[in-house]
């Protein structure tokens, strides 16, 4: 207490050992401050094979402070929730300098959550918004080229991510000529630089497949492949695009717009290219097969030339099966010209014995309704009623006289008998129907 407010009193000349010292502070740390609370952001989270916790506390409002934290296994082990980088918790524990480094920690004796932290909200909202623009659509990833003749790497050249891949290409796939387009992996800087080498991959053009690699790191050392920026120059990418950042558990919005996400570095190189063994197998295997079907051709050629060789030896025996053959197509020829012949024959005598009958039945048909018709017009021919001893009565003009009343005396009239007509003038008319009792008629003359 007395070297935190001051008021020691001991001679300045005191010589303190290192570890003397930074006991005394540990010893006024605990002290004064004992068992504390404090509410932070995880970043950096790392779990050892001890079963100890190592992570880094910071101000979720993005202030520039933070604490180096351990939690042992002890209390890791009473945990009920699983601790990720971005979240945001609540910490119970102690400070403590450790001596090895000389580094303020903060030993954590219980964690509780308390929901997201600020970056990673602010990760959530993004993929949200992201994913509405259709940008993480499986419908719009492509497929990649399966024998890629080079390969374009983005990332740092000093990343050693692009050593794995390097490495692992330079073993896997010798054949695959790589073209680096280096750029800054982590800081602000990092994303317009990302956009950059993505530009001038697709401009030069000579890339088949881009990967897009880092190590691992915390949600900050990762967030510029989560920059909006980047995310969207990986889908507008007109190469496919292999992202492989960070560790296995570390997923970025770039991961989730790459036509394909690897969960390594290491895994983005070998999901690219083929095994040059497996090609060079493949190579054999189809080598084998086409020499099998060339020998196989080859053998029927030979079979066919020989057959061919023999026929050409026996020339007579050749046109002799030949002229059979003709002699049987002009017999078949013929019997079949006789028999059509013969067929068309009878199907003719049948159509004109059916016409003729036809032409009886017409012809019949036509006389008798032709004497009907002759009998109907006799029927009503005046003729026939003029020699029933009637006669037809007109004027001189030829009009018919139907009514006595249309005459009056002196009138004269045609009547016409069947024999013969005769002209005379009325003398007398009567109205209405005649009388037997009256006189029929007078002389006229």
């Amino acid at each position: 207490m007395a070297l935190m407010d001051g008021t020691d009193r001991r001679p300045m000349d005191r010589t303190w050992s290192v570890a003397a010292l930074l006991l005394a502070i540990s010893d006024a740390l605990a002290a004064r401050l004992g068992s504390v609370v404090v509410s932070g952001e995880l970043a950096g989270l790392s779990r050892a094979a001890s079963g100890h916790c190592y992570f880094s506390l910071k101000d979720a409002d993005g202030a520039p402070a933070l604490v180096r934290c351990a939690m042992f296994r002890r209390a890791a082990s009473l945990l009920d929730f699983a601790p990720a980088d971005g979240q945001k918790v609540e910490v119970r524990g102690r400070i403590v300098v450790y001596e090895p480094r000389g580094e303020l920690q903060f030993v954590v004796e219980s964690m509780r959550r308390q929901g997201a932290g600020s970056l990673y909200e602010e990760f959530l909202r993004l993929k949200a918004r992201l994913e509405a623009a259709g940008l993480f659509s499986p419908q719009r990833r492509r497929a990649l080229p399966a024998f890629p003749r080079v390969l374009g790497v983005v990332s740092s050249l000093g990343a050693a991510a692009l050593q794995d891949v390097l490495s692992a290409l330079a073993r896997r796939a010798p054949q695959v000529r790589v073209v680096v387009y280096p750029c800054l992996v982590q800081g602000s800087d990092a994303p317009p630089s990302i956009v950059e080498s993505l530009r001038r991959a697709a401009e030069h053009g000579q890339a088949d497949t881009l990967l897009l690699v880092r190590g691992g790191g915390s949600l900050e050392d990762l967030w510029a492949f989560n920059d909006e920026r980047v995310v969207r120059a990986v889908a507008a990418s007109p190469i496919p695009v292999v992202c492989g950042v960070g560790h296995e558990t570390d997923v970025t919005l770039s991961d989730l717009a790459a036509d394909l996400r690897a969960p390594t570095p290491t895994a983005a190189a070998e999901l690219a290219a083929p095994v040059r063994e497996d090609l060079l197998e493949r190579l054999q295997s189809a080598q084998h097969r086409l020499s099998r079907a060339c020998l196989r051709s080859l053998e029927r050629q030979a079979q066919r030339l020989d057959l061919l060789a023999e026929r050409a030896q026996r020339p007579r025996q050749a046109l002799a099966s030949c002229r059979q053959r003709l002699d049987a197509l002009e017999s078949r020829l013929g019997l079949g010209l006789r028999s059509r012949c013969t067929q068309e024959l009878l199907r003719a005598r049948g159509l004109e014995s059916r016409w003729r009958r036809a032409l009886a039945a017409t012809v019949e048909h036509r006389q008798w309704r032709l004497q009907a018709l002759a009998t109907r017009l006799e029927a009503v021919n005046p003729r026939g009623v003029l020699k029933r001893g009637y006669a037809w009565v007109a004027r001189p003009d030829g009009r018919p006289v139907t009514q006595a009343g249309a005459l009056r005396c002196g009138d004269p009239i045609d009547a016409v008998f069947d024999d013969g007509q005769v002209r005379a003038r009325v003398e007398f008319v009567e109205g209405g129907p005649v009388d037997d009792a009256s006189p029929r008629h007078r002389d006229v003359n």
